[in-house]
């Protein structure tokens, strides 16, 4: 047993244990140790390959029965009218050998599942947590969104075999549409370990360009695409630590075709230096030899790529995707001498101790040409700050980085304040829930409001986690639309706690925070209940008393029309 295999096999048995009520809750899984550890090594795949909190995670689970092979399914936001499926699939063996292949009949499954979970007029059935899922995709498929489809196929052994390569192959679905990953008990550690320093040489072409510059230094010259992917293959994402923008992958995403689609052709790559941005590094030390006058060789200490982490990924990606293409073989040594010419411009930060700040605002400057999730980079703004200070007066902790492990019931993050400030009192449900990449940028200042309050913040997310709390664990006889309504409900209950406190919105803040907290507590599921009536009678005068498909709830939800019903 390798000791991989041993630091996973002992963490899912931990999960098992300290999450078995959790599972049998969700997913009836009672009893059975080996099923237990099953779903726990899926749930640590999907935390640590989507850098997900656990609470998020633990949402994407499918297992039950009736899943078409999907263990897992987790849901991006729209971005440019797509959004990225990720499908996860585990086998977990308990014998610990690490010789398994995963196997080909759950790749048939999942080719299945791919085949008929995106049509919206193709009838399955499955369970019910992956039929909510399913059905919200198909809505969005039914609104004109375009998925893409990355499946994840993970397991404690070794990856599958070519014949069950040649079923992915004869699947016919497009390649730029759909990918297949695989991961193992040896992906996983790696990016279980801590943040290290990676330490290495960059191999760089033709001249560079080196300046000392305000207490740092500067290196700016150009590395061949090869040297970049086995770069990537080296150290993977551990480059990437300090990169606010995770890999998108290919599919779904305009730029990484782009990128790929060039790399790929043997006309084009020769021309890649000149059609992508590049690459932004910074480090503790670089060294090289300056009596050279080209070619260097630069050894780089604490090597962290803050801007470009797309284009490496992609670059690493496609590849390794070309190598392995039947198809390409007579082009093959074309294609070869192509990518010899294929460049990328690369520039390198040697930056003092203690210059965290500087490689923020570096960081900033040069991802906000794209969307990517703001958190980060708003969490030394004063209002975060202030909120941090007055929130932790009132006995509650504020997160306003990124918190590692599970929080705690006093505990609230950044991310959550926004969507339940949104949701609660900004009366805008629908952007809450799907519109998250915003909250720290275009809808930053309408929910960090100058004049939000600590006892606004923490109100708000008690009865937004009270609303996610019932989506997650729905009460018997519920409707269907708890499910995707959380936000409008938790919109309602703050109206409902308003009124009997008889205060505004505006007039809630830390003199009132213990009556309205106290009332909260005492009368939380009778908030749950009338804001449940509310919404029925909203969408029995939206429709007209119709029944309504899962489909059609979910696209109701993503729109602000209900809204106007219930005011």
């Amino acid at each position: 047993m390798s000791i991989n295999l041993g630091i996973i096999d002992q963490r899912v048995r931990k999960l098992a244990e300290d999450l078995a009520p959790e599972f049998a809750a969700r997913l009836n899984l009672k009893n059975d140790e080996n099923k237990l550890r099953s779903v726990a090594f899926v749930l640590l795949v999907v935390q640590t390959t989507l850098f997900l909190p656990r609470e998020d995670a633990l949402e994407c689970l499918t297992e039950g029965g009736n899943d078409f092979g999907i263990d897992a399914i987790h849901l991006s936001d729209v971005e440019d009218g797509e959004f990225i499926v990720t499908l996860f699939q585990g086998k977990y063996k308990h014998d610990l050998s690490g010789e398994s292949g995963f196997p080909q009949s759950g790749i048939e499954k999942m080719v299945q599942a791919v085949r008929y979970l995106f049509d919206p007029n193709s009838v399955l059935t499955v369970n019910p947590a992956l039929a909510r899922r399913m059905e919200e995709i198909r809505s969005l498929v039914r609104d004109g969104l375009i998925p893409g489809v990355r499946v994840i196929l993970c397991n404690n052994g070794v990856k599958w075999n070519d014949v069950a390569q040649e079923v992915i192959d004869r699947s016919g679905f497009p390649k730029n549409q759909v990918s297949w990953e695989y991961a193992n008990h040896d992906d996983v550690v790696r990016l279980l370990q801590a943040v290290k320093p990676v330490n290495d040489t960059l191999r760089l072409a033709g001249k560079a360009i080196v300046e000392d510059f305000d207490y740092c230094r500067v290196l700016v010259g150009k590395m061949p695409v090869r040297e970049v992917a086995e770069l990537f293959n080296r150290h993977g994402d551990l480059l990437l630590e300090r990169n606010v923008r995770r890999f998108l992958g290919l599919s779904g995403n305009r730029v990484n075709q782009a990128i790929s689609a060039t790399l790929s052709n043997h006309k084009e790559s020769p021309q890649f230096y000149f059609y992508n941005n590049g690459i932004t590094i910074v480090c503790h030390k670089f060294a090289y030899n300056a009596l050279q006058s080209d070619n260097f060789q630069v050894r780089v200490d604490g090597l962290q790529v803050i801007n470009g982490g797309q284009t490496c990924k992609t670059i690493q990606q496609t590849l390794a995707n070309e190598a392995r293409q039947p198809r390409l073989r007579p082009f093959l040594a074309e294609l070869e001498a192509s990518l010899e010419k294929a460049f990328v411009l690369v520039r390198v930060y040697e930056l003092p101790t203690g210059s965290d700040p500087l490689v923020h605002s570096i960081t900033y400057a040069t991802n906000s040409q794209n969307p990517v999730d703001l958190r980060d980079l708003k969490s030394n703004d004063p209002a975060q700050v202030s909120l941090e200070t007055a929130i932790g007066a009132l006995g509650y902790r504020y997160h306003r980085h990124r918190a590692g492990g599970v929080l705690k019931s006093n505990d609230i993050s950044s991310a959550t304040a926004a969507e339940a400030i949104l949701s609660v009192w900004r009366q805008r449900p629908h952007q809450a829930k799907f519109q998250s990449r915003e909250h720290f940028g275009k809808l930053y200042d309408l929910i960090f409001s100058p004049t939000l309050n600590a006892a606004q913040v923490i109100i708000a997310a008690l009865i937004y986690r009270f609303a996610e709390n019932k989506r997650r664990r729905p009460p018997t006889n519920t409707p269907d639309f708890v499910a995707y309504g959380s936000c409008f409900l938790a919109m309602r209950m703050g109206k409902h706690l308003l009124t009997d406190l008889n205060i505004t919105m505006e007039e809630l803040n830390h003199r009132d925070f213990d009556a309205a907290n106290a009332l909260w507590n005492a009368k939380s599921e009778t908030y749950f209940d009338q804001a449940v009536i509310d919404v029925d009678a909203a969408l029995k005068k939206l429709y007209g008393g119709q029944k309504i498909s899962l489909q059609r709830l979910s696209a109701t939800f993503r729109r602000g029309d209900l809204i106007e019903e219930l005011a």
